[in-house]
């Protein structure tokens, strides 16, 4: 149960497909019982008229049919509703309707049954006015301090205010500089009408002023009117609020002063009688009516104020006191006085549903029953709370953003790639060299096991990949019947890609409104972008890969690239990229170990990961789950920083052409202001060979565009190349120290942080805050370097030389022992403990000293300190 919710003592739904306004609403002693209890009077667009006297529910019995003493149905529609002493010769309480061209009032009466059905109520028209204009809203008072009647202002759509007295029509007067009507009321303690204008400004009216003004009738103003004195209607004051209101309403208490409230579209205000604001309160949100009443504090007034946001809310002036939850947006509010319950909130909304309600919660009567008494296991406790605190520490550790998705997801994708290349190729634009660019088919199936709509299938590769279509829209999927889609994925630009992997993602919403998301992944095959040719027996490049099975002939683990007729085939394969060189691999007869080369260090990746890929897949088929591979190492950096080096310097040589493009184009822009000087003066000068200057600085923009855009060209195929060469760092550095899948996620992270490279941010300032952070937590050798601070802020270096230093810095203390990390306890530890249980590190100024030479003489070192370590062993 919600303490801030409004609890439902009575409702009732009204009609079918009926609207309801502000002044459909009124809550008065319209029967003139006598006995204090309040009707709801309701009036709709249609011409329903209902009187209601609410009852509190009873749960078994329901809503009950005496509850509604009368429904009749007009003629006209209901524009608004009010009682008072409308009819002269009694102060009995009347009910005045008002249509759009017709003004009743109405005698409610009650007659007392004799049989089961109750009561019955009637109505009886006392007198009507047929209205010249077409009425907008009206308020009563006494006007002019008349004693017990009940007098009645109509104003009209075009700005005309129409006064009768009861059964009489007294005058009429158009209001000034009117444009569309506003709210409207009468203060009886000034004797004045209220009103807000189109100049968003509160205007109020004597109604002694408004009587001796002179008659407007009709619009048109005669020169007495113009120059005639004292006959002019004139507004007593006026408040500029900035702002339409949306209703006033005048209050007069006796533990506070006479208020006028005015509710606006973001403000609501409380003036004084002479129109200085007492307070106002400005809202932050859209409110939709309001109701001033009486307030216990002295001097204070409570305010019920209704928003879009299905909320009622209370203030105490300015200050807020409860919030309660309604289950609509309220159009109109009012309080009464009902059955054994007093102050009740009497909300309708737009559509129809009229509530009562009350604030806070219902007593609970339920009492707990009393706990037997037991004697206390403490050693209990202390072995339930070290498991409590366990689990609450691995969930602090491992605690995912994202909330866990359910077991079962309403909506199922998978994609099947095809085993064989398109007999005929689907690529279109392709911008690859080779004559024939192959094309594989992903077929992906949707199936729902609900009825979903607006169902969104998007697929993606990583360039330099590109798809036939990438993305359906199903307007719908009926449950349990699957719909299949096919595309064909090709190589699209002149480079390697780096990864041969896509993804389909299924964005979707529930039934009850959720949106969703289901993905899944796919592999493409490696003949997508390579083809069989003779291998090389030299290459630049050579990587040696270690297992612990015996030696597999590379026909089996590639047969889509080997050639069953030869048995030269059985050792060694040879792979041409469509858009590269060509990549060489060599089987050991004898022994566990693979080489794989190739002119570029970039081009290894692909072939290497396709040869553990199937190494897995050959073992598991096999039946054996131990398979592992390793590599002795070093890690060849000094391969990898050439690459870095020349994707920095595509990416200096990018920054110099947009500087020299901004230079030539401010020039140019100044030649042209200075040609239109020319050409505007009467007397033109020479042009001095400004012309030919245009011509010359216009040539050297066009050129610096191109040469920009194909720097750009090539700086995102570099980038490629880049994150294969990262690719293949990551894999060999996870052989050679023999990482864990989590470690391995933090090397990705590390090295990949961007999926390509922004004028704002690059791949060498990411990369290098990212090693540093872990150099300076879990890879520290002191507390002096966990002190240490970065930079927040992240700009292109100068050159590559502190990345390649920290990079270097990385890979010896992995190689010392050191261990990645993401948990709160790595940035505490002082040293890093060798594996097998070795003796900790001693701290040196060596690892210094080796960090600041050169990253390539630092390798050549630890090469030659491998073999005279491995000539010791011999």
């Amino acid at each position: 149960m919600s303490l801030f919710k409004a609890r439902d003592w009575w409702s009732s739904t009204l009609g079918e497909e009926e609207e309801f306004d502000q002044g459909c609403l009124c809550v008065a002693d319209v029967d003139n019982n006598g006995n204090g209890q309040d009707r709801i009077i309701v009036g709709s667009f249609m011409g329903f008229l209902r009187i209601f006297a609410p009852h509190p529910i009873q749960v078994a019995e329901g809503i009950q049919a005496e509850n509604l003493l009368l429904e009749v149905q007009l003629r006209d529609p209901v524009l608004q509703v009010e009682v008072g002493k409308f009819v002269s010769g009694t102060e009995l309480l009347h009910l005045a309707v008002l249509h759009p061209r017709r003004l009743c009032v109405y005698a409610v009466s009650g007659t007392l049954g004799n049989v089961e059905h109750g009561n019955q109520h009637q109505i009886k028209l006392m007198y009507e006015h047929n209205l010249q204009r077409t009425a907008c809203n009206m308020t009563h008072g006494p006007f002019g301090g008349v004693k017990g009647r009940d007098f009645i202002c109509i104003q009209s759509m075009d700005g005309m205010l129409m006064f009768f007295e009861q059964e009489g029509y007294a005058f009429g007067r158009f209001l000034p500089g009117f444009l569309l009507p506003g709210p409207l009321r009468y203060s009886a303690r000034t004797d004045s009408f209220l009103t807000v204008s189109s100049c968003r400004q509160v205007e109020s009216y004597k109604y002694q002023v408004l009587a001796v003004a002179s008659d407007t009738d009709t619009r048109r103003e005669t020169e007495q009117q113009k120059h005639g004195s004292g006959k002019r209607l004139v507004a007593d004051w006026i408040l500029n609020i900035g702002e339409q209101a949306l209703d006033i309403c005048i209050v007069s208490f006796n533990q506070a002063p006479t208020s006028v409230f005015i509710l606006g579209e973001r403000n609501f205000f409380c003036l004084k009688e002479n129109g200085q604001i007492r307070f106002m309160k400005k809202l932050d949100y859209s409110p939709s009516c309001f109701l001033p009443y009486c307030s216990v504090s002295e001097g204070t007034i409570n305010t019920l104020v209704g928003n879009h946001n299905n909320m009622l809310l209370v203030y105490q002036d300015v200050t807020l006191k409860w919030a309660a939850q309604l289950p609509y947006i309220p159009v109109a509010v009012k309080v009464g006085n009902f059955q054994d319950l007093k102050g009740v909130t009497v909300t309708l909304s737009e559509t129809g549903y009229l509530q009562c309600s009350y604030f806070g919660t219902d007593p609970s009567l339920f009492q707990a029953p009393k706990v037997e008494s037991r004697e206390i296991n403490y050693e209990e406790l202390d072995v339930e709370m070290k498991e409590l605190q366990k689990i609450i520490k691995e969930s602090t550790k491992t605690q995912d953003i994202m909330p866990k998705s359910e077991k079962e997801d309403t909506l199922a994708i998978m994609a099947v790639v095809s085993t064989e290349l398109d007999s005929v190729s689907q690529a279109i634009e392709s911008e690859v060299g080779a004559e024939v660019v192959p094309s594989v088919t992903v077929k992906i199936t949707v199936m729902s096991r609900l009825a979903v709509q607006k169902t969104i299938l998007t697929v993606c590769v990583q360039r330099p990949l590109a798809l036939t279509h990438d993305q359906f829209i199903f307007s719908a999927l009926e449950p349990g019947i699957s719909k299949s889609v096919s595309l064909s994925v090709f190589l699209k630009d002149n480079c390697p890609p780096a990864e041969l992997e896509g993804s389909a993602v299924v964005s979707y919403s529930t039934p009850t409104g959720v949106p969703r998301v289901v993905q899944c992944k796919f592999l493409l095959p490696l003949k997508l972008v390579c083809f069989p040719v003779q291998p090389l027996k030299n290459a630049n490049h050579k990587l040696t890969i270690d297992t612990n099975k015996p030696p597999v002939s590379l026909s089996s683990l590639f047969p889509d690239f080997a050639d069953p007729s030869d048995e030269e085939q059985v050792n060694v394969l040879g792979f041409h990229l469509l858009a590269g060189g060509k990549v060489t691999l060599l089987a050991s007869k004898t022994s566990q170990r693979y080489r794989i080369q190739s002119e570029q260090f970039d081009e290894l990746w692909l072939v290497l990961k396709e040869l553990l890929l199937r190494f897995e897949d050959h073992f598991r088929k096999q039946g054996s789950n131990d398979f592992a591979c390793s590599f002795s190492g070093p890690i060849p950096l000094p391969e990898y920083f050439e690459v870095i080096d020349h994707h920095f310097e595509l990416r200096l040589n990018d920054e110099k052409f947009q500087e020299l493009l901004s230079e030539r184009a401010i020039q140019f822009r100044a030649i042209e202001r200075r040609l239109l000087t020319r050409f505007k003066d009467k007397t033109p000068a020479p042009l001095q060979n400004l012309d030919t200057l245009l011509d010359g600085t216009y040539r050297q923009v066009i050129a610096l565009a191109d040469a920009a855009e194909e720097n750009q060209g090539r700086l995102l195929q570099d980038f490629t190349r880049l994150k294969s060469a990262t690719h293949l760092v990551i894999l060999l550095i996870g052989l050679w120290q023999k990482l864990s899948k989590d470690q391995i996620a933090i090397l990705e992270a590390t090295f990949l942080p961007l999926l390509q490279d922004t004028h704002e941010l690059g791949w060498e300032e990411s990369v290098d805050a990212a090693v540093s952070h872990l150099l300076k937590t879990c890879l520290s050798k002191s507390s002096k370097e966990q002190a240490l601070t970065l930079t927040s802020q992240l700009s292109m270096p100068k050159d590559t030389a502190k990345l390649k230093k920290h990079l270097t810095l990385f890979c010896d203390r992995l190689a010392k022992g050191g261990r990645l990390s993401l948990s709160a306890d790595s940035s505490l530890q002082q040293a890093i403990i060798m594996p097998g249980s070795c003796a900790t590190i001693p701290e040196s100024d060596q690892e210094e000293r080796v960090a600041e030479l050169d990253p390539l003489e630092m390798f050549t070192n630890q090469r030659q300190l491998a073999r005279k370590t491995a000539n010791a062993a011999s």
